[in-house]
């Protein structure tokens, strides 16, 4: 920190005693070169994730002094806590070390529109440092036909791997967790099956990781949770290939509440009002669901904001390699980062 850069913390909670929500909301303001991604990747957030969070903010253009929420709070996928969980429609990967009552949980690219993954349990059977690329027919095959591209058959180790750097080998065909030379895809559709990490986070992911760790690949796009006596719903936008049959989302919801609610004897009165508006929203925000919970827009309002004061991540940052730590906000943006936040309940 003397040297004036940093890097985010990584995203590692304790496990709850009581409940199953770890992390909290925060809020920061911007200067005028930064974008959501940028701040999105500082805080291990992906794209579908701080958009999602900030309805109306432009994702290239938040310009000077806007208010950007960072929903860095997690209700945990469902038990048993251990190794990987995958959970798909949320875009992002838990790891629960053998050892230690903590939880480390990234971003992840996943599949793109008209392809699919299963959902199973398998488990990592190797690891590769700077792996090379032996491209399947299929995957080839889709490239020529929706890009009328020759891709090449074979990648080798280096910066213009897809695999980036690291990547850890599941038991399901074909199917890694790795990085990305294409970092800023993380948080969207953009694999044909495997799920990509920010080039950092994998490198930290990597060496905790035993071959042989367990990996659960699930679809919850509404996670339920309970902290301090208030039940929570965190809504990811469901993914089609999963949910063919037509049940609606919010009766799909109900039931996920309802179920958890009953395993957990709770007896809380819900506003089912808040859930429908919640669920439709698809905000990834994990919120509460009480009746008289306040909703987002004023949890959100009330939030204090602190500057954002690193620079964007800048060219460096666009390929497989670990980028570098970020340097604090030239001194002409630093002059403008201490903005007023003013609260509902306060007068300008």
């Amino acid at each position: 920190m003397g040297c004036g850069v940093t890097v985010a913390n990584a995203s590692v909670y304790a496990l709850p005693v009581r409940g199953n929500i770890v992390g909290a909301l925060e809020a920061v303001t911007t200067h005028r070169d930064d974008t959501l991604l940028d701040i999105g990747r500082f805080y291990d957030l992906g794209y579908n994730q701080v958009t999602a969070a900030n309805p109306g903010v432009n994702p290239w253009l938040p310009g000077q002094a806007s208010k950007v929420v960072i929903p860095a709070e997690y209700i945990l996928p469902p038990k048993p806590w251990t190794g990987i969980i995958v959970d798909i429609p949320a875009r992002r990967i838990y790891y629960f070390p053998v050892n230690d009552r903590v939880v480390y949980t990234y971003p992840v690219g996943v599949f793109l529109p008209g392809w699919k993954e299963a959902l199973t349990d398998t488990r990592i059977i190797a690891k590769f440092k700077m792996p090379a690329w032996n491209v399947p027919k299929n995957i080839h095959a889709w490239f020529e036909k929706k890009f009328h591209m020759d891709i090449p058959w074979y990648w080798p180790p280096g910066p213009e791997n897809p695999m980036g750097e690291l990547a850890m080998e599941t038991g399901l065909s074909g199917i890694f967790i790795h990085g990305t030379y294409h970092p800023w895809g993380v948080g969207m559709r953009a694999s044909q099956g495997c799920f990509q990490m920010f080039p950092e986070n994998v490198a930290q992911l990597f060496p905790m990781v035993p071959v042989g760790t367990p990996v659960r690949i699930i679809d919850q796009p509404n996670l339920v949770g309970v902290r301090d006596g208030q039940v929570y719903l965190q809504s990811y936008k469901p993914m089609h290939a999963y949910h063919k049959k037509g049940i609606p989302e919010l009766q799909r919801a109900v039931v996920t509440i309802k179920s958890f609610m009953e395993r957990n004897r709770i007896e809380e009165r819900i506003d089912w009002g808040m859930v429908r508006r919640i669920v439709t929203e698809h905000n990834t925000v994990a919120l509460p669901i009480g009746v008289g919970a306040p909703s987002y827009a004023t949890l959100s309002a009330a939030l204090p904001a602190t500057p954002y004061a690193y620079a964007p991540y800048g060219p460096s940052a666009n390929g497989a390699a670990v980028p570098p730590p970020l340097p604090l906000a030239s001194a002409a943006d630093q002059e403008h980062l201490h903005v007023q936040v003013t609260f509902p309940d306060q007068k300008p």
